[in-house]
């Protein structure tokens, strides 16, 4: 949901996002649009699956962090701030924890899930984004159809719940069978 109809800088955005009343509510900024992002339950619990099971992963092979909603931005940038609905950081790449504003660059891997009023070509628009200022890889997950795409450089794939995703070259060895991240 786009909240005005002018196009905005990060300045402007970070002066709206800290007024007490947008404080909890989740805004990014999309090429100089506020949108407000409306999770559903089902969004939720997709982002939980996901997550868990990057977390169980890193337990045992601690190669950096993960994150939900963590907000991100190229400081060269000044139309964008994006907050993935999940998000890892390789240790080579993680800079100390940001506790106010956004992480000066792209995650690794950038997961967003669609939501009902998302468009697919907004959905890949926001893989592309991703993928040009930093990200290696993303994941688009689709709940109404229960596909996942795999976006890499110039390549992407797309999985269905027969499927597994595998972590490549971002998360080495980690893997991740396609139906559990619709298990409700």
């Amino acid at each position: 949901m786009v909240v005005h109809d002018r196009l905005y800088t990060v300045n402007e955005y970070e002066s709206f996002i800290a007024k007490p009343n947008h404080q909890e509510r989740l805004f990014e900024l999309v090429h100089g649009e506020i949108v407000e992002k409306l999770p559903t339950e089902e969004h939720g619990v997709i982002a939980a699956n996901i997550v868990t099971e990057i977390k169980i992963y890193l337990k045992q092979h601690p190669i950096g962090r993960v994150a939900v909603e963590a907000r991100y931005r190229i400081p060269t940038d000044e139309h964008n701030s994006r907050l993935p609905d999940v998000s890892f950081t390789s240790s080579e790449r993680t800079l100390p924890l940001v506790k106010k504003g956004a992480v000066p660059q792209m995650p690794d891997l950038a997961i967003e899930i669609k939501s009902p009023d998302q468009s697919f070509k907004e959905m890949r628009e926001k893989a592309d984004y991703y993928l040009a200022n930093g990200s290696r890889m993303v994941w688009v997950v689709y709940p109404e159809k229960h596909l996942v795409e795999v976006h890499e450089a110039d390549d992407f794939e797309i999985l269905t719940e027969q499927d597994v995703i595998s972590g490549g070259e971002v998360l080495p060895d980690f893997t991740l069978a396609v139906n559990e991240i619709f298990e409700f």
